[in-house]
This record gives structure tokens, C-alpha cells and sequence, in this order.
């Protein structure tokens, strides 16, 4: 009864929106013909009720079941929905002017003016709203496979001279399960091995899910290369927490049946511990945390004191840690020896600004740090946006990352 009443709510709020936004519709379109007028208007609430179908159909569909289709068109029935809300801003700023003309109308004796709607404001309102969505159309056609290599340089005074030159790469978030088809990993992953990186790194969500999404490309995935080994940790999709499980064994294999898949591939997943890289005599240090989230909702799997043991002495230490809350939760609070984070989790939420000089994204509302460098004293933070997607398939604005680093002593 409860969901009915919710779900009764919801339906009332996207019809009175739908309701709003259909007299700029109704403004806009006074010059067409009858016919024409009366093919829009059909188009347009064919929308509305494929909306509300959809919805119904998600409330019965749990995580696992979402087919890529039904993502796709549950996205862009959003991005329609995202659009229309630019529109009510112009409505409610043409409304305004016309409540001050009704009332300057009857106050005054002089000749009224004109309340009637702004044909003008609700043609501005729906050219306006036809950018976010054009953007989030673009963004789920190109942006969603745009692979983007972003270089970065960093110096330390205490970075063994043997590494000096030393390039590591990390991607992030695949969540495997999105994709269609095996075409973009292969792309991303020929991308990769053309870095001819020392170490590569994934900071966790491999998959949405379900370990099972993994199967399709684990072939591909098995073909990164480095020449000092892939290294990886979980994230917070990897673990199954989002999935009614039959029992709590089905989820302990999921589990496992995860971290099996990682071997046979080549990678070597650090759960909460550590593995130390030599060369020319000289040792740096990778450490691996379990997910460990700093907001309520994310359990704290990892165990960094775990991870640290038995690198004191090593001189420089990297640690892969999927949350970027991590950092200020525990990292740069109890760990100072610890030189280099790499996280992902946050996707830039796969859309928003970033340009030189200025990047915004609402998920910065949210996390602190929630992408590219950062830096607190002697330790760096770095928050890749991630690979793959989840949710809305595509991405505007941050593309998906493959981000090497090049170590210098300073």
C-alpha cells in the first residue's frame, strides 16, 4: 500500500511537470497547422506514458536484471525529463512577469498590458533545454567510449633513484556488466599495452553486480600487460551488497568466483596486504586495501594497518585504495609514510564541466575529493574518473580515463 501511495506521488509530480511544460509546447506551435499540432501533442504524451511504463517496470526489476536496453532507455527518458526542467525555469520566470502585469492591470486605469504567455521565453525555454539533453544523447553515442590517457608527473624526494622514470598506469570502475558488447574493452585495452607501462593498477568495481558479468571479457582483460605486473583491489559493486543473494554462501562464492576470475587473468588482488616491487637492488612498496568508504552506506572491508605491515622500511609506498574518502578517513591521518593513493569510486558522475582551469560535477557535493590530484604535505592523492559506467550509459564531460604516471626523484 505504501509503494502504491509513493509510486501514485511520483506520477502526479511528472504529470503536473508534463502539464507545465506542454503550454510552452502549446505557445510555440500556435502557427502550425491542426494536423501537426495534433501529431506533437500525441508524441508528446506518448513520453509521459512510456515514462510511467518504464517506471512501473523498474520497481519489479531488480539490479541484475536491468538489460543494457532498458538502461539505455530508462537514460534517455531521464535526459528528456533533466530538459523539461529547464523549461519550467523559463515558465516560472514568464509566469512571474505575467502575475506582476495582471496586477499592474487591475491597479491601474491606464491601458493594460499584455498577460497572455511569452511566446519568446517558451521558445528560449525549450532551445535551452535541448542542450542537456543533445549532451546527454552525445554522451551515451560517443562519450561513453571516448578513452582519454592522461599523463601526469610527479617528484619525490624519497623515491628510490632505480625508479626514477618509473611509469605506472591506473584505470578503474570498468563495471563490466554495462557493456554490450566486447568491441570497447578490446579497444581500451590495446590503448593500455601502447603505454608499455612498468606497473598497471585497477582500483576496483570490476563489475557491477555479479561475477558472472566478468565472463565475456576476461579474455580481453587477461591481455593487459606490464612489465612489473597488474595489481589490483575490490570496490564497493565487487562484493555483491547490492543484490538480494538466496543465501549467504551464494554471496561468499560470488565473491570468490570474482577473485578467482582476477587470477586467471594475471592480475594479483591485494586484500589488505602488499606486494614490494624491486629493481636494480632497490624495493618501493604497492599496498592493497579492501573497500573502505569514510560516508554511512559503505562498510569498511579494509584494513590498512594490515595492508602496511612489513613496509616501515621501505623508503617510498603506493596505495591502492578503491573510496577516495579513504584519504581523509584514515590515510593522512594515521599513514604519513604513505606517498601515493590511487582511487576511483566517484565516476565524476559521468557528467559535468571539465575544461582547463575549471571542473565541476555534483558529485563534488558529495566527496571532497572526487577527481584528478590532490595533494596534503608530502602525500598525493589521485582520483581516477574511471573506465567503464553504471547507471547512465554514457558520460559528458569526464570521459573515460586511463591515467599513467611517470615517477621522478626529486
Amino acid at each position: 500500500m505504501q509503494r502504491m501511495f509513493s509510486l501514485g506521488i511520483i506520477f502526479l509530480l511528472l504529470f503536473l511537470i508534463d502539464l507545465y511544460v506542454f503550454q510552452a509546447i502549446k505557445t510555440v506551435s500556435q502557427a502550425l497547422s491542426p494536423t501537426t499540432q495534433r501529431v506533437l501533442y500525441v508524441l508528446y504524451w506518448s513520453v509521459f506514458v512510456i515514462t510511467i511504463v518504464t517506471i512501473l517496470l523498474a520497481t519489479n526489476t531488480s539490479r541484475s536484471e536491468m538489460s543494457p536496453a532498458k538502461m539505455y532507455l530508462a537514460s534517455t527518458l531521464f535526459g528528456i525529463f533533466a530538459s523539461k526542467l529547464v523549461v519550467v525555469l523559463f515558465l516560472l520566470t514568464d509566469d512571474a512577469v505575467r502575475i506582476g502585469k495582471i496586477v499592474w492591470n487591475t491597479a491601474s486605469s491606464d491601458a493594460p498590458f499584455d498577460a497572455s504567455r511569452n511566446k519568446f521565453l517558451s521558445q528560449m525555454g525549450l532551445v535551452v533545454a535541448a542542450l542537456p539533453f543533445s549532451a546527454f544523447i552525445y554522451g551515451m553515442v560517443k562519450g561513453a567510449y571516448d578513452y582519454r590517457v592522461k599523463r601526469i608527473t610527479l617528484k619525490f624526494p624519497n623515491l628510490p633513484k632505480a625508479f626514477d622514470g618509473y611509469k605506472m598506469l591506473q584505470i578503474s570502475d570498468l563495471h563490466t556488466g554495462s557493456f554490450v558488447t566486447t568491441v570497447p574493452l578490446k579497444e581500451a585495452v590495446s590503448l593500455i599495452n601502447k603505454q608499455e607501462a612498468d606497473l598497471v593498477f585497477f582500483t576496483g568495481d570490476l563489475v557491477n553486480n555479479m561475477a558472472v558479468e566478468l565472463e565475456s571479457h576476461l579474455d580481453t582483460l587477461k591481455d593487459i600487460k606490464a612489465k612489473s605486473g597488474v595489481f589490483s583491489v575490490l570496490g564497493n559493486h565487487d562484493y555483491g551488497d547490492y543484490v538480494q543473494w538466496e543465501t549467504p554462501e551464494s554471496k561468499r562464492q560470488n565473491l570468490q568466483t570474482l577473485i578467482s576470475a582476477q587470477g586467471k587473468m594475471g592480475w594479483q588482488i591485494l586484500l589488505n596486504e602488499n606486494r614490494l616491487i624491486e629493481k636494480d637492488g632497490e624495493q618501493i612498496a604497492v599496498l592493497g586495501v579492501e573497500n573502505w568508504g569514510n560516508r554511512a552506506g559503505f562498510p569498511k572491508y579494509g584494513d590498512l594497518s594490515k595492508a602496511h605491515r612489513g613496509t616501515e622500511h621501505i623508503p617510498f609506498k603506493v596505495l591502492l585504495s578503491h573510496d577516495p574518502s579513504h584519504w581523509d578517513g584514515q590515510i593522512n591521518q594515521s599513514f604519513p609514510d604513505i606517498d601515493l593513493t590511487l582511487a576511483g569510486h566517484t565516476h565524476g558522475m559521468q557528467f559535468g564541466v571539465n575544461i582547463p582551469g575549471w571542473k565541476w560535477s555534483p558529485v563534488q557535493y558529495v566527496y571532497k575529493q572526487w577527481a584528478g590530484l590532490y595533494q596534503k604535505g608530502k602525500q598525493y592523492l589521485y582520483v581516477n574518473t574511471g573506465l567503464g559506467f553504471l547507471g547512465y550509459p554514457g558520460r559528458v564531460g569526464f570521459l573515460p580515463e586511463i591515467t599513467v604516471f611517470e615517477l621522478r626523484r626529486a
